[in-house]
């Protein structure tokens, strides 16, 4: 039912922000079958397979990419499909035999989504890293954490944000121009710069001067008073972001304070006494007491939740953010559509666990399905 129904996508299997895209594309309606190493077929994973929950939505194969027929039984899928994503490192594709140009020599309409760190080409592009890394790069995770040091922000701006969204966004993007000009092409999303993308505001306001090259001084990383998380009297914190001068007032009305009294609310040089004179407020009492005071309100004012607290605030209970599948607590599909909403397909597969299913049900007879697994392409 979702937007994207009717699609048909191939996922040579990776790890983070692979399946992150291929999991939005898949809640969207997509038809995303996942091409795992037919050497993780049988074999115990380290974790239950339902927590995996960037793998949840699609069906999977077990093929042997060092096998012709294995490399054969890909092509033949590329045929009959819509876009294929890939993960591996430049060239290995190539080599392996279902580069690009393999892959349009079969299907010339075909989108060929490829998600890389450093991107396919520069004099990093064959260097091993992650997120972090990525991130050290482009200025981002430099302008992240206090002033002592940067802080890693989990691995959401590179891998996620920057590489998996990033890479669903091109894919459906070249689709849609694919539907105009009947031809494909490759999406080469580089983690460095989508990530780069994400921090366009921040180079904006780096240019004009408003937003200082260091961290902890600026009104979005910690160093305004108005926008900035504080502790309450239970040791649990709640995030005020009353950047507009209107809801700064309500702010201040509500901690007592009076505004004749205070420094003006953008000047720089008053923001650390003020983070304190505020801090001191915050916490003379709990979050719940605070909660029950401005929660709702204008003043731009929400308690920090933990995992376990997320799914159950009221809030994400009435819209359903949060969903269960197979005892798993996770996010459900987003954005939202209003006439063909996106759904959750299915639950985690296993390698392999629908191999000769989904291999009949893309088009490959039971004859074919029997001399791939007799040669060892498939298992």
């Amino acid at each position: 039912m979702g937007p994207l129904t009717g699609l048909k996508i191939v996922e040579i299997a990776s790890i983070g922000p692979g399946p992150m895209c291929a999991m939005l594309l898949s809640d969207l309606g997509a038809e995303v079958l996942r091409v795992d190493r037919a050497s993780a077929v049988g074999v115990e994973p380290a974790m239950a397979p339902q927590f995996a929950t960037l793998q949840r939505g699609r069906q999977s194969i077990g093929v042997d990419l060092k096998n012709p027929e294995g490399v054969e039984t890909v092509l033949q899928l590329v045929e009959g499909a819509d876009a294929l994503i890939e993960g591996f490192r430049p060239g290995v594709t190539e080599r392996l035999g279902i580069g690009p140009e393999d892959c349009f020599a079969r299907n010339p309409k075909l989108v060929y989504g490829r998600m890389t760190g450093w991107g396919q080409d520069g004099p990093m592009a064959m260097a091993a890293a992650h997120d972090i890394n990525y991130i050290a790069l482009t200025g981002a995770l430099h302008a992240i954490g206090p002033a002592a040091r940067p802080s890693p922000p989990l691995n959401l701006v590179a891998d996620f944000g920057g590489g998996g969204v990033y890479l669903a966004f091109g894919v459906v993007s070249a689709l849609l121009e694919a539907v105009k000009s009947g031809k494909g092409q490759v999406v080469d999303a580089a983690m460095v710069d989508g990530a780069s993308s994400l921090m366009a505001s921040c180079y904006g306001g780096f240019a004009a001067g408003s937003h200082l090259d260091e961290r902890g001084v600026n009104r979005l990383d910690g160093g305004c008073h108005h926008y900035n998380v504080y502790e309450t009297s239970d040791g649990k914190f709640i995030s005020v972001g009353s950047n507009e001068p209107q809801f700064y007032a309500l702010l201040i009305e509500a901690l007592g304070l009076d505004m004749a009294n205070l420094p003006p609310q953008t000047d720089r040089t008053h923001w650390p006494e003020m983070c304190d004179k505020i801090g001191a407020i915050f916490k003379t009492k709990t979050r719940e007491e605070w909660c029950d005071q401005m929660e709702g309100s204008d003043i731009c004012f929400a308690p920090v939740l933990s995992l376990a607290e997320a799914p159950e605030h009221p809030h994400m209970k009435a819209r359903g953010t949060f969903v269960e599948l197979d005892g798993v607590v996770q996010p459900g599909p987003a954005p939202r559509f209003s006439r063909t909403p996106g759904a959750i397909q299915g639950p985690v597969a296993l390698p392999g666990q629908h191999t000769d299913d989904a291999l009949k049900g893309w088009g490959l007879s039971d004859d074919r399905i029997a001399a791939l697994r007799e040669t060892g392409a498939i298992a």
